[in-house]
């Protein structure tokens, strides 16, 4: 595989490459895997030269980044998510934005599952304590919560929610959700899913995941008087945008005992993490790994590979067009 694709390990900027008769930088050193379908070679030439930018998901593009490669039609960003990306900035200089929402899906929605198991059934806790000598064994000792018959309320019932609901419904749980819209009735029928309003899905949830994309709208959606809501025994899962929860309520909900537990994979200030929910052992975190397998990864660089082609070819309806 040619090595453009990655980032020099010298580099702290960009790697730049002539693929499909076109410059392309790289903001981010990505598994070469997944390009197999691009060829090109290595250009010793400034980033103002790019036409097409592949950006990730945690790199900000800035209007400054911008204005500054006078030459770009393209973000091909590396992420379902683009608040990374000034898009406003983009609208005035007509730049495309693409991003790979389809190879997240599963990946996200199996991270979220993996929380719920882990906050409820206190693996990571008890983990700590038996590696610490300080577990009791004992049939009374160490109990926690199952996952069956409990209710799992869904905030974004779209593809990521949809997958968790999916894997909630094999273990025996009941499905609510709610949605900007209302989904048909043949989907809520796969999942056994019901459909309830804002306040319902709060009140009614043992383990509430949140699985919507991230706007200004819906920043803190999750604040103290929702947490307020919650039953005291319930989980609040976030493995969504960080920004959509009021992580100093959130604290304090979890210190006061409003819910038992949080396991998060995203924070309210990333990449730093809130000390006071390092010292929390009703908390499970990790560091924003939602899309974190080696296949996700390589089919994520194989979705830009997709619209970076589709781009080139002027097929715009096979790229994921955001903008």
């Amino acid at each position: 595989m040619p090595a453009h694709l990655h980032m020099s390990e010298k580099s702290s900027t960009f790697a730049l490459a002539k693929v499909l008769n076109m410059t392309i930088a790289f903001t981010t050193q990505l598994p070469k895997e997944g390009f197999k379908r691009l060829e090109g070679h290595l250009l010793d030439a400034p980033k103002e030269e790019a036409e097409v930018l592949v950006s990730t998901f945690d790199y900000k593009v800035t209007k400054q980044m911008i204005d500054a490669m006078p030459k770009l039609r393209l973000i091909a960003n590396f992420g379902a998510g683009y608040n990374n990306i000034d898009v406003e900035a983009c609208k005035e200089r007509g730049i495309r934005v693409t991003n790979t929402p389809q190879p997240v899906i599963e990946p996200t929605a199996e991270l979220a599952f993996a929380l719920m198991i882990d906050i409820a059934r206190r693996v990571s806790e008890f983990d700590r304590k038996v590696r610490a000598g300080q577990a009791v064994f004992g049939v009374m000792n160490n109990l926690s919560h199952s996952l069956y018959g409990k209710t799992l309320g869904i905030l974004g019932m779209g593809r990521i929610g949809q997958a968790l609901a999916r894997r909630a419904k094999a273990s025996g749980m009941r499905i609510i959700y709610y949605n900007r819209h209302r989904l048909s009735d043949e989907i809520e029928q796969i999942y056994d899913a019901t459909y309830v309003d804002f306040q319902t899905l709060l009140q009614d949830s043992d383990f509430l995941s949140l699985n919507l994309p991230y706007t200004p709208e819906v920043h803190h959606i999750i604040g103290k008087p929702e947490l307020g809501m919650m039953k005291r025994s319930a989980y609040l899962i976030n493995t969504a945008r960080g920004a959509h929860v009021d992580e100093a309520a959130l604290v304090e909900a979890l210190k006061s005992g409003i819910i038992a537990g949080a396991a998060m994979d995203v924070y309210e200030h990333e990449p730093a993490v809130s000390p006071e929910l390092l010292d929390l052992p009703n908390v499970v975190l990790s560091p924003h790994t939602g899309t974190g397998t080696w296949e996700g990864r390589i089919a994520m660089c194989e979705n830009v590979c997709d619209n970076i082609i589709a781009f080139e070819q002027k097929e715009i309806n096979k790229m994921n067009i955001v903008l």
